[in-house]
């Protein structure tokens, strides 16, 4: 009986060309992702021989995001997105005005009309959210501050690109193009209905997630669990994730992204959230494969010829023109160079909203063919370029601490960087001193606090530190690899330094600090894989833990331990 098995040969295909391509480009030197785009690219319609189904493609690529985002949600809490609002919202907003208008500039010299530069514009000022998920994860900083700040930006830019892709319709008549089903402009009218449907709408989804959701989806999966069944909980984790993300789109108008990060959002507060993520890794890095895949597919080669000029300036755009914005925004909101250099490189590249707005501005007859091949060009490159972005972005961050420039944009004389004087100096002496307050650092937190032994908390978040504060909790804000921020934390009169911040890049320079400054301190700190965790016990780091839930128990008994003992001997 004939059959048809187009999906199975792209996904054959896919697969299989992505691993060749990407065991040549690691053994390159390269990221594997360069690979998974040159085999899209070996398997597109825009190259002879086999050409695998475009269209099941993206279908498939959709797939993979969804679960990248869902995946992002389980780590990532509403108290988390809560606490960077105050860089998250404004910075994005300015960040996606400054992009579009540069991006509408270079569509004017080129002659486009204004919608078109407009579509273009918007299309440059998004980036790809399955790229910088990957890119945060290989670092290890998806669940630090700075990891936090750069997945809020991302979310907002979303939301942000979810009322463009409403808007732009009703408006195609007034930019030039063609108003579906209109024939001719919006009323300012029906504008503002459109708005005012599609704002209620997110709202309404957002509503229902947080009050409903929080507590539905948490119950089914406790009782799917205890049926005892690894697979059902599989499936029951991928329902969710796939069924909430349909849904929203098509009740709400919400993007399949943002729909899986809410319902990761909501899963999170279940007791099997971690046991959910690691469930779901494996088809999340699959189907992120099928989507750089697809990406690579849509890309037409000869663009870089026709028009080499017109694919440098999008890609300097991209590249340069919005990490420097986002830069700048960053530090006039003064937050350190770090944390400004890991959101503008995590900002340096495009991805599937830019496609999906390129696509709209087509069918609206506001922008030309050229602009979405122009776009596709763009992120083929600037997602290529991305993990060297990063690297650059180490000595330039070295370049700026050792400048005065930098300097200029602290928060000057910030109150939350020293210890209150009402401080009793009495508990001061023989103190634990606890870097960074997330997840793990709040429960050695708490269990400090229920055996009255004294800590400070070291932690970048101000937001935090003066929550801490008001609760009675010694706090200081900022980065403990300064050593000043240890020395304001009395370091030298500590019994014990804890580092529980999931960033291990300045953990070498915490642990120099507080030994040269109190060299019979005691150091435990966390890791993310056994291989990490082996480095740092060969460079005699100090007592290492690794994984969370496990983490957080085990640290929190050696710490109470030794300090219980030390306590006995007085």
């Amino acid at each position: 009986m004939p059959h048809d098995i187009s999906l199975i040969t792209t996904i054959a295909a896919a697969l299989g060309f992505g691993l060749i391509f990407g065991f040549i480009a690691t053994r390159m030197k390269l990221p594997a992702l360069v690979g998974y785009l040159a085999a899209g690219i070996l398997i597109g319609p825009a190259t002879p021989g086999f050409v695998a189904d475009t269209a099941l493609a993206g279908q498939l690529a959709e797939i993979g995001v969804m679960l990248m985002m869902f995946g992002v949600g389980l780590h990532f809490s509403i108290n988390d997105l809560w606490e960077v609002r105050r860089i998250a919202l404004p910075g994005a907003i300015l960040q996606i005005t400054v992009a579009t208008a540069m991006g509408m500039g270079l569509a004017h010299l080129w002659g486009w009309p204004i919608g078109g530069g407009l579509v273009f514009g918007l299309a440059l000022s998004v980036a790809s959210t399955v790229v910088l998920l990957r890119a945060l994860e290989e670092r290890g900083i998806l669940d630090s501050l700075n990891g936090r700040i750069a997945v809020g930006w991302l979310v907002v830019e979303d939301l942000v690109t979810v009322l463009v892709l409403v808007l732009l319709p009703p408006l195609a008549g007034i930019l030039g193009g063609t108003s579906p089903g209109a024939g001719g402009g919006a009323t300012g009218d029906n504008l503002w209905l459109t708005m005012a449907i599609t704002l209620g709408q997110v709202a309404a989804f957002i509503a229902l997630m947080l009050l409903v959701g929080r507590k539905v989806f948490p119950w089914i999966l406790w009782q799917v669990a205890r049926t005892g069944s690894r697979e059902l909980f599989t499936l029951c984790v991928l329902a969710a994730a796939v069924g909430i993300a349909y849904g929203s789109t098509q009740l709400f108008g919400i993007s399949f992204a943002l729909g899986a990060f809410f319902a990761g959002m909501v899963l999170r507060e279940s007791e099997f959230s971690h046991r959910a993520a690691q469930e779901s890794l494996p088809l999340r890095d699959a189907f992120s494969v099928l989507f750089f895949v697809s990406v690579g597919m849509l890309f037409e080669p000869r663009i870089l010829i026709d028009e080499p000029l017109h694919v440098l300036a999008v890609v300097a755009i991209i590249i340069f023109g919005k990490s420097i914005a986002a830069f700048v925004l960053v530090m006039a909101l003064r937050y350190p160079p770090k944390t400004a250099l890991t959101v503008s490189a995590s900002l340096a590249q495009i991805g599937e909203f830019s496609f999906i707005l390129a696509a709209l501005g087509l069918s609206l007859d506001l922008m030309p063919v050229e602009g979405q091949h122009l776009i596709l060009a763009g992120a083929i490159i600037s997602i290529a370029l991305n993990p060297l972005v990063f690297h650059l972005s180490k000595p330039l961050k070295n370049w700026l601490d050792a400048s005065d420039f930098a300097h200029k944009f602290e928060r000057p004389a910030d109150p939350l960087a020293e210890l209150p004087a009402t401080v009793d100096t009495t508990k001061l002496k023989g103190l634990v001193v606890l870097v960074g307050y997330g997840r793990v650092g709040r429960r050695i937190a708490d269990a400090l606090a229920e055996r009255a032994i004294h800590f400070v908390v070291a932690e970048e978040n101000r937001e935090i530190v003066d929550q801490l504060r008001k609760r009675g909790i010694a706090a200081v804000a900022g980065n403990a690899s300064d050593p000043a921020v240890l020395i304001q934390a009395h370091i030298a009169q500590a019994t014990m330094l804890v580092i529980a911040t999931p960033d291990t890049f300045h953990v070498r320079a915490m642990i120099e600090t507080a030994r040269t400054l109190n060299p019979t301190i005691q150091t435990v700190l966390r890791s993310h894989n056994a291989e990490e965790a082996e480095l740092l016990r060969v460079e005699d780091a100090g007592r290492v833990f690794i994984g969370e839930q496990e983490l957080a128990a085990g640290m929190t008994q050696y710490v109470l331990d030794n300090v219980t003992k030390k306590r006995a001997k007085r």
